[in-house]
């Protein structure tokens, strides 16, 4: 299986919603390194308007990078434009794989609507007959992946959720962040919340934006590509190039809240990776 490295991606809200990628908590009063700088854009990515956060670099509105990434990320390999993607790593199956999540549901946890929205992003993967296939423990130290919730003043700047990609020894990503506020704050469905978190869990097993290479499909403005940057941006065999919005996949860079079960072109990427 390929391997991947540790970025954050988060996942905006389009329409009547505000863009979740717009802002986050951010490090004040200390300077972004050159050499990170001259680094991310040799690997392709637009360092304008970056900031430090508490994860690491924010750069492209969605995406933070780790110091670790940036010791061990290669040059940028350009790909052509298509509709699926997936990171140059992915999650060990051994043939078979059961990733266990686990959601907190204290006093600063979720509430059983965001619970139900989990149960229902599980249930659809689970619905593929993949290698991998995911279950809910009620014990975080069992679980592969911990879904923690964003602190109020990101909720409020409207983040929605962020994810990082499987690690070098094949493992999902650790951690998924959400917000606490999908169903209170803005009225969203339980499908809704659903394609929310499938589409983090879809980062955290190596799948990167269907529009990757222009996320002006789902989040309108001007063209924009996120770039491969060492990640890897790879074109997944039987999927069709070019991407639309009204295709609703679940990957898309940004969402209207409605709900986005896997499409045909979906369902062939995840058969085809697992």
């Amino acid at each position: 299986m390929r391997r991947s490295i540790s970025i954050f991606m988060a996942f905006a809200l389009v329409g009547m919603f505000v863009y979740s990628c717009q802002k986050e908590s951010l490090t004040q009063g200390q300077e972004i390194p050159q050499k990170v700088i001259d680094q991310l854009t040799k690997m392709g990515f637009n360092p304008d308007g970056i900031e430090l956060t508490d994860e690491g670099y924010r750069i492209e509105r969605d995406i933070i990078i780790t110091d670790e990434f940036l010791a061990t990320a290669g040059n940028e390999t350009r790909v052509p434009g298509a509709e699926q993607y997936s990171t140059n790593n992915l999650v060990s199956t051994g043939g078979s794989r059961n990733i266990k999540m686990f959601a907190d549901t204290g006093r600063r946890g979720y509430s059983a609507g965001m619970i139900a929205g989990l149960d229902e992003a599980i249930a659809r993967y689970n619905a593929m007959n993949l290698e991998i296939s995911f279950s809910r423990v009620t014990n975080s130290n069992q679980a592969d992946i911990v879904m923690t919730r964003l602190n109020k003043g990101e909720e409020r700047q409207g983040i929605l959720g962020s994810a990082g990609f499987p690690t070098a020894s094949g493992d999902p990503y650790g951690e998924i962040k959400m917000s606490g506020i999908l169903e209170s704050g803005y009225g969203l469905s339980t499908a809704g919340i659903a394609t929310i978190i499938a589409h983090e869990m879809g980062h955290c097993v190596g799948f990167r934006h269907t529009d990757y290479f222009d996320r002006s499909i789902s989040c309108n403005g001007s063209p924009y590509n996120e770039g491969e940057a060492g990640i890897g941006a790879n074109h997944i065999p039987g999927t069709p190039t070019g991407a639309t919005n009204s295709a609703k996949s679940w990957m898309l860079s940004c969402t209207d809240g409605g709900d986005r079960p896997f499409n045909n072109d979906d369902r062939t990427a995840l058969n085809y990776l697992y």
